[in-house]
């Protein structure tokens, strides 16, 4: 058994919740709920075991079950725990988030370290094990100080490992801190941010935005926007009107051409002007109601907050089909920051020194021939990018299905965070009885009975090479009454709630878990309450998260970044119970 089947079955023995068990053991609901969906585990001479153990038998006692003792615990446990194992599984996820977010020359690490390169991109890889792991961490951490020691590189440390980069004021602190976090069983201190971009996806509505910004309302003038002759920006208040006048002169011209934007300056200090973030927003609204394309490039390689800060401001460009977003890969910034804007007659340049954004440049240009080097310039980086995401509306309906046919086949475990149970468990007697209740036609009746058999078929595909763990809330008769669940639909494109009554509900629970009986590689495991409603997450552990937002539009998106990814794979979803 693994370690979170035991745990498991030792809170169902003790009759316990897991906030219950959290405050009894001294540990947070997000670290009990980790290790109860398999996602960590604790390291057997780590404090988090004891305190785990020391709860368990406190439990026990108050419910006076007396075969439940620390010895028979710590046996269970640690026969399933691998201590090495662990740290090498902490360490190589930990490596591997230096490398991306730092750029790490492999080579020059070789060098620095006395390994030939190939054998650490083999450990990079989780191919080879170290023979001394603590031997590498300290070499490793000794190179990242010497080589990686600048502002930029501090802030993505401090990022990733969740330390405040005040706690870097020596070369011994940054150091120390470095050593203890490369091994460490803690996740990455990244959850109240992916928390609230999870939860405004959640209750995003693209009609109550449109509506918001009077999208339907907007005009787009047609006179044109003199630019007389190109002009140069210098400082921050500067720069944010060179970049309205870019939009302004786009919008303005006659050119259909696509917009390009890549940019890796600082964000915090633009954004600090709320009107002029009023003003950039309804400067891309106009460019989006004239119909321009936009190929946005992404920076994800800034500290954690402002990579989804940025992303988050995004998501309702990405949902109108008009944006075609990509990121550069294993570029860090180090030094120097640059900008590059450019549309079909004009283009709007930067550059600043990292930490010296006040100090920094923009030029805005519409002559010809500056204007063609910056469009081959915007092509030459579309050629080094990478996709960030793939994203399918409705339209992309046939390629939707495309994909799950051949994610369906690729191995991986999955885990998946639903707001209702899935539609491959429901039987075709109670599908059936759902979509009469809601008045369809015999063709559309068809076409969802073919749509859930689809989907099982799918399911079943993946279960015969790969396991999956479906979570979703077995809610109350009140808050049922309150918010009832409706048939997940999502994967169909299908915006209309059909709605169950409470008996369907749990009628569809139960043969959920029958076909957890059924089949051995898939398991339910139950929350006492829903955390999102309009929005699945599916994570093939490692290789991908589909961010899958359920209505006002359906729209999935499709992430692979390892920096993501990451960050999803250890947000724990705030459950009370």
């Amino acid at each position: 058994m693994k370690f979170r089947d035991y745990l498991n079955q030792y809170i169902n023995l003790l009759g316990c919740s897991a906030k219950e068990l959290a405050e009894a053991c001294e540990l947070s609901s997000a670290v009990i709920s980790r290790y109860r969906t398999g996602n960590r585990e604790p390291a057997p001479d780590s404090e988090q075991f004891k305190k785990l153990i020391t709860g368990l038998v406190r439990l026990a006692q108050e419910k006076a079950i007396t075969d439940i003792t620390v010895q028979r615990i710590h046996k269970d446990f640690e026969s399933s725990l691998n201590r090495k194992n662990s740290d090498y599984e902490n360490f190589f996820k930990n490596f591997d988030s230096l490398c991306i977010v730092l750029n790490i020359n492999m080579k020059a690490l070789a060098q620095a370290s006395n390994f030939d390169v190939s054998y650490l991109y083999r450990v990079r890889s989780g191919q080879r094990h170290l023979s001394d792991l603590n031997a590498f961490c300290n070499s490793l951490c000794h190179y990242i100080v010497s080589y990686h020691s600048n502002p930029a590189d501090k802030n993505a440390v401090a990022s990733l490992s969740g330390v405040p980069v005040e706690a870097f004021q020596t070369d011994a602190d940054y150091l120390a801190h470095l050593q203890n976090w490369l091994i460490s069983d803690s996740a990455p201190h990244q959850s109240d941010d992916m928390e609230r971009f999870l939860q405004n996806l959640d209750s995003f509505n693209l009609d109550d935005y449109i509506r918001s910004i009077h999208f339907d309302e907007l005009k787009v003038p047609t006179v044109p926007f003199q630019l007389y002759s190109p002009r140069s920006y210098y400082g921050i208040v500067e720069m944010r009107k060179g970049e309205l006048d870019f939009f302004k002169h786009t919008v303005l011209a006659k050119s259909m051409e696509p917009i390009f934007m890549c940019s890796d300056m600082p964000m915090s200090d633009m954004a600090e002007d709320m009107d002029f973030n009023r003003k950039w927003m309804f400067a891309i609204a106009m460019s989006l109601k004239k119909g321009l394309h936009l190929n946005i490039i992404h920076n994800i390689n800034r500290p954690f907050h402002e990579m989804m800060l940025g992303l988050e401001s995004w998501i309702p460009i990405y949902m109108t089909g008009q944006v075609s977003p990509y990121h550069l890969p294993n570029v860090s910034t180090q030094v120097y920051h640059h900008f590059n804007y450019v549309s079909g007659t004009v283009a709007l340049i930067g550059e600043c020194i990292s930490g010296h954004h006040d100090h920094g440049k923009y030029y805005l240009t519409n002559k010809h021939e500056e204007v063609a080097y910056y469009k081959q310039k915007a092509a030459d980086l579309l050629s080094k990018a990478q996709p960030l995401m793939e994203i399918f509306r409705s339209e992309s309906k046939s390629l939707f299905e495309t994909y799950q046919r051949a994610e369906s086949e690729k191995p991986g475990d999955r885990h998946n965070i639903l707001s209702s149970p899935p539609i491959y468990t429901i039987a075709p007697e109670l599908l059936t009885l759902i979509l009469e209740r809601a008045g369809l036609s015999m063709k559309e009746k068809e076409m969802l009975l073919q749509y859930a058999q689809n989907q099982r078929l799918l399911i079943e595909k993946t279960l015969e090479h790969s396991s999956v763990c479906d979570e979703f809330a077995t809610i109350s008769p009140e808050e049922f009454q309150e918010h009832p669940a409706h048939l997940s639909l999502t994967d169909a494109f299908y915006e209309t709630d059909f709605v169950y009554s409470y008996d369907e509900y749990l009628a569809h629970i139960r043969q959920t878990m029958e076909f957890s009986a059924s089949h051995p590689n898939y398991r339910v495991h139950p929350t006492a309450k829903q955390t999102f409603r309009n929005i699945q997450i599916h994570i093939i552990e490692g290789k991908c998260v589909r961010l899958s937002k359920t209505k006002t539009p359906v729209i999935h998106f499709v992430i692979r970044h390892p920096k993501m990814i990451s960050a999803l794979e250890n947000f724990i979803a705030p459950v009370e119970e």
